[in-house]
C-alpha cells in the first residue's frame, strides 16, 4: 500500500490506517453500540495482511477497551503496526459524559495506563485528543514533550486543534501531526488548518472520512431510526432530520458517480481526501474483517480532473440545502 511521510517524524504511515472507535463498544454515550471482540481482533489482523501499517486508537474509546482489545491483538506482533492513541479525556465516576483535563500529572498517568493496556513499552504517536480546556493545552503539551524525552512515546500530535492552538504549543515542542475531521460533508479543514501543516510540515491524518457511516452508500433513514440508544450517531444532528434527508440525498447521486468507476462510495469518500497532498493518510473505521479489507482498496484510486469537477458541483449544491435548512427556510 501507498505510504506518506508523517510530517516531521521518521514514519512512514500507509495511506490507510484502521480506526478503532467502534471497537471500544456502547455502554456509553459516544458509543457505537454492541461489538464482539472476536471480530475486532480478526479485523486488527486483517488490516496488518493488507499491508496497513498504523493503527488509532484512544482511551476514550469504550472507557480503555478500544486500547486493551488492539494491545491483545497486536501481542507478539508489535512492530507490524505503529499505535497512534489519544490523552485528554476523562469519564466521569458514573460513566455517563467526558470531561477534558489537560494537567501534566493526569497526562502522564494516562500514559501509563495506555502502555498497559496497549502491551507496549512506547507509543508511536500520542495525541491530545480534544484542546478542553484551552487554558491547559500548553501544560498538557509540556507533558507529552515530557514524555518524549523519557522515550515513552516517540511523537506528540494533537487532535481537533485550531491553526491558533497549534501555534501556541509549537513553541513548546514541534508537533508532528494533526488529526481533524474531514470528509465531503464536512470540509471546513481546508480552509486554514491544510495550508498551515503543509508550511509548518504537520503531518494530516484526518478522521471521519466516511462521514461516520454516512458516505458509505449503505446508510439509510431506516438504520438511523433504528440505531441503538447507545450508539452516539442517534444524538447527532447529521443522522436527524433535516440534514439527514439532505445527506442521503447528496449519497444518492454520489453513488452513481461511484458505480460508474466501479467503486463502492466508501472508497470514493476516502480517495476524495485523499487527493489532497497535505493529508499523510486517512482514518477508516471498521467493525468486521470484510470492511477493512473492502476500504483498503481506496488506496489505489486516483480521481480524475473531470470527477473532482463533478463531485465539486454535487457538493455546492448540497452546501445550498444544507445552508437553507439552518435558515429555516
Amino acid at each position: 500500500m501507498k505510504k506518506r511521510r508523517l510530517g516531521n517524524s521518521d514514519m512512514d504511515f500507509t495511506v490507510i490506517g484502521l480506526g478503532t472507535w467502534a471497537i471500544g463498544g456502547g455502554a456509553n454515550p459516544y458509543g457505537w453500540g454492541p461489538q464482539d471482540d472476536k471480530d475486532s481482533t480478526a479485523t486488527i489482523h486483517k488490516a496488518i495482511d493488507l499491508g496497513i501499517n498504523w493503527v488509532d486508537t484512544a482511551k476514550g474509546y469504550g472507557h480503555g477497551h478500544s486500547e486493551e482489545i488492539v494491545g491483545k491483538a497486536l501481542e507478539g506482533n508489535r512492530s507490524e503496526m505503529f499505535i497512534a492513541t489519544k490523552c485528554g479525556i476523562l469519564w466521569k465516576e458514573d460513566g455517563s459524559d467526558i470531561y477534558g483535563h489537560l494537567k501534566a500529572d493526569s497526562i502522564k498517568q494516562e500514559a501509563e495506563s495506555s502502555l498497559k493496556r496497549l502491551k507496549t513499552d512506547y507509543i508511536d504517536l500520542y495525541q491530545i485528543h480534544w484542546p478542553w480546556p484551552d487554558e491547559d493545552i500548553e501544560e498538557g503539551w509540556g507533558a507529552i514533550a515530557e514524555l518524549i524525552k523519557e522515550g515513552k512515546v516517540r511523537y506528540g500530535g494533537v487532535s481537533n486543534f485550531s491553526v491558533k492552538q497549534l501555534e501556541r504549543i509549537q513553541k513548546i515542542h514541534p508537533v508532528t501531526s494533526l488529526q481533524p475531521p474531514y470528509s465531503m460533508i464536512k470540509r471546513e479543514t481546508e480552509k486554514e488548518l491544510l495550508p498551515f501543516c503543509k508550511v509548518n510540515n504537520i503531518g494530516v491524518i484526518v478522521y471521519s472520512p466516511m462521514q461516520s457511516g454516512l458516505l458509505t452508500g449503505k446508510f439509510t433513514k431506516e438504520r438511523a431510526n433504528s440505531l441503538p440508544d447507545d450508539d452516539w450517531r442517534k444524538r447527532n444532528p447529521d443522522f436527524n432530520e433535516p440534514l439527514l434527508s439532505i445527506h442521503l440525498e447528496l449519497v444518492e447521486k454520489l453513488k452513481s458517480l461511484a458505480e460508474r468507476m466501479g467503486e463502492p462510495l466508501s472508497n470514493l469518500a476516502l480517495a476524495w481526501v485523499l487527493r489532497r497532498e497535505e493529508v499523510t493518510g486517512a482514518i477508516a473505521g471498521a467493525r468486521r474483517p470484510g470492511q477493512i479489507e473492502e476500504t483498503a482498496k481506496a488506496a489505489d484510486i486516483v480521481l480524475s480532473e473531470d470527477v473532482k469537477k463533478e463531485i465539486d458541483a454535487l457538493l455546492g449544491e448540497h452546501d445550498e440545502k444544507v445552508k437553507e435548512a439552518s435558515e429555516g427556510k
